[in-house]
């Protein structure tokens, strides 16, 4: 990977930003921050160097390098502190799109891959109302070749941890910790989760990774996620698309770790909204209060299947 890494002209920084699907609302923002960290020389060596960082040892799965934190930038501005994830990501889109074409990425899944960019500025400004991403580091997965938007659903080159590995292998199948599996992530504003949508997601999964990374075998597929609390099916009918989610996994409850804010979060925008003021339209809606209303939790759930 190359050593110098910088960000483009305004012009061609606009374009990329559009393709990445950043909000309209974000890009006169994060032009006038491109002049002012293109006149001082610290902080262009730190969003350099952040994007070098970034790129080394592409396509390795885990240990991704750690952004600058908001709190490195706090002296830099609010906005600065906010944004210069972006444009560290953006500094780094040539060395991207570079390894995607070296792993024959069709240019749809990697426009859309990273585009999930512009959802997760999306996301912050639903939740916070300011431009930003709610969780930086996230998007590192993205631009390491990690991650790929396959259809309705992400798919994230791992392996197997306990306790899910030894459930796995429990189970009489040749799989185990240490070994290679696709952990399924579910991006929202993409409609609902119908069990179609999943179905062509799983087979455009393994297509993807038999051709691109012919070398890792993926025989496993893993979610955590609170979608997968065995509680849901108390609250959502028989055919509904999370009941139908839930069964395509051997799912292992957990019940050490408290989760109630991450479906708040995810459903209503904002986990520190007051439970009382919280809308019972929908199914789910109405399934979320009323099991928190009446004193219950919400826990992840942990769950597999064979691809």
């Amino acid at each position: 990977m190359t050593d110098t890494m910088e960000l483009p002209v305004a012009e061609d920084l606009a374009g990329a930003l559009l393709d990445l699907a950043v909000p309209h609302e974000d890009i006169a923002e994060l032009l006038r921050l491109r002049g002012r960290i293109s006149a001082d020389t610290g902080l262009r060596r730190t969003l350099e160097s952040a994007a070098v960082d970034l790129v080394r040892d592409m396509g390795r799965i885990g240990g991704g390098p750690e952004l600058p934190r908001s709190e490195d930038l706090e002296s830099t501005g609010g906005a600065l502190a906010r944004y210069f994830p972006v444009l560290v990501y953006v500094a780094a889109l040539p060395a991207v799109r570079a390894y995607h074409r070296e792993r024959a990425v069709p240019d749809g899944v990697s426009r859309r891959t990273l585009a999930d960019l512009g959802r997760h500025m999306a996301l912050h400004r639903r939740r916070r109302g300011t431009g930003g991403l709610p969780v930086p580091g996230w998007l590192a997965l993205h631009f390491r070749g990690e991650l790929y938007q396959l259809g309705r659903l992400q798919f994230q080159r791992c392996r197997l941890r306990e306790p899910i590995g030894a459930a796995v292998r429990a189970d009489g199948l040749p799989y185990g910790p240490g070994d290679y599996a696709l952990g399924l992530h579910i991006p929202d504003f993409l409609g609902p989760l119908t069990p179609g949508a999943c179905d062509r997601s799983l087979v455009r999964a393994r297509e993807f990774f038999s051709r691109c990374y012919p070398e890792e075998p993926y025989g496993v597929a893993e979610c955590h996620s609170w979608l997968l609390d065995p509680q849901l099916t108390r609250y959502l009918p028989e055919h509904s698309n999370i009941r139908g989610f839930q069964d395509r996994f051997r799912i292992r409850s957990d019940k050490t770790r408290v989760a109630d804010g991450e479906p708040v979060e995810f459903v209503f925008g904002d986990r520190r909204l007051p439970l009382e003021s919280l809308p019972r339209r929908t199914t789910l809606e109405r399934a979320i209060v009323d099991h928190l209303r009446a004193g219950g939790h919400w826990y992840g759930g942990h769950g597999w299947f064979r691809l």
